[in-house]
């Protein structure tokens, strides 16, 4: 998108006092989501082993961070790129029941991240993910989980405004669903990235359904990656952003693949020879739980509550010195 340089721009906080509204807003917004959701703060990996097929390959075309390990020969290490696979595999191992789930502190690095105003090489979001019956899979489910993470970012929005009255930005008062089929439908001569701005001004707040399938014409509204979300159950919570006049993305989740999906997508994909992996063998053998989950952005949530028209005024990351330089001319101060 390139960087966006708002007219009249006033960040309204200094520089400390946005540091104390990051640390409060991500407090408070964990331990309400957990207790909402129910859910157990856990410790996550910050990189796991290549062979385990437990990375997220995301798009398909990024590139992971790699090294090795002097400890541990012949093999290759790379930082997640998101816990989607991991965390699975860790409601296994620790007995997580139906009904129960976890969240934790994800950081990666996204080398390939085009650098502006929504994005960062750096990312930090809560990752979270819940045990389901397979009686569960269903949209009705995606939807009340949706209702329930929106209704904890609105009453985050009155959290924020009691202590900063002054910055707070002022959201919606409920979530639109709308699938990805149904948006190309409606904005056929659009590009995927202009339906999901037009739905989004229009409603405020809006949950795009059924990502990563083939649409009518022809391709899919996005990537996404075919062995963790099912692609007919999933999606993405957008809020409308005036200051950059855009939409922004907030969280992307969905139920998770089961066996019959697994084999699908990775056909439709071209990317069957994933099935060998430990992972994915798990999976179709039946070994994993059937879950849901997701991935909410923290910095992308301080942006949002605070007003905030670039991601580096909530985080510390890496920027051109040219960003840095015009951002600080126009009242834009990155970390």
């Amino acid at each position: 998108m390139g960087l966006i340089l708002p007219e009249g721009y006033d960040p309204r906080l200094s520089v400390r006092e946005t540091q104390s509204a990051i640390k409060y807003i991500r407090d408070t917004f964990q331990k309400e989501f957990g207790k909402e959701m129910n859910l157990e703060r856990i410790s996550a990996p910050l990189f796991v082993e290549k062979s385990s097929g437990l990375n997220d390959n995301l798009n398909g075309v990024e590139r992971p961070v790699q090294f090795d390990i002097a400890g541990i020969k012949d093999e290759t290490v790379e930082v997640v790129q998101s816990l989607a696979k991991w965390k699975r595999m860790a409601l296994k191992e620790y007995g997580f029941q139906p009904g129960e789930g976890l969240y934790t502190n994800m950081n990666a690095i996204r080398r390939d991240e085009e650098l502006d105003n929504l994005h960062s090489c750096y990312v930090d979001q809560w990752d979270w993910e819940r045990v389901i019956t397979k009686e569960e899979r269903n949209e009705e489910t995606l939807k009340d989980t949706v209702r329930t993470i929106f209704k904890v970012i609105k009453h985050m929005e009155h959290e924020v405004w009691y202590k900063y009255p002054q910055a707070v930005k002022i959201l919606p008062d409920q979530v639109t669903f709308i699938t990805s089929q149904e948006l190309e439908d409606r904005y056929p001569g659009k590009t995927p990235k202009e339906r999901e701005n037009l739905i989004t001004k229009e409603y405020g707040c809006v949950f795009l359904m059924k990502i990563g399938g083939e649409l009518k014409g022809g391709k899919p509204h996005d990537g996404r990656a075919p062995d963790y979300d099912d692609w007919e159950l999933n999606g993405d919570i957008l809020f409308w952003f005036d200051q950059l006049d855009c939409a922004l993305e907030i969280s992307s989740m969905g139920i998770r693949v089961d066996e019959k999906a697994l084999e699908e997508q990775l056909k439709k994909a071209g990317c069957e020879d994933r099935k060998s992996l430990p992972y994915h063998r798990m999976l179709l053998n039946g070994e994993l739980p059937y879950t849901i989950g997701g991935g909410i952005g923290q910095s992308r949530l301080c942006m949002l509550l605070l007003d905030r028209v670039h991601v580096g005024e909530v985080q510390a990351s890496i920027w051109p010195e040219e960003m840095r330089r015009v951002c600080k001319e126009h009242k834009i101060f990155l970390l």
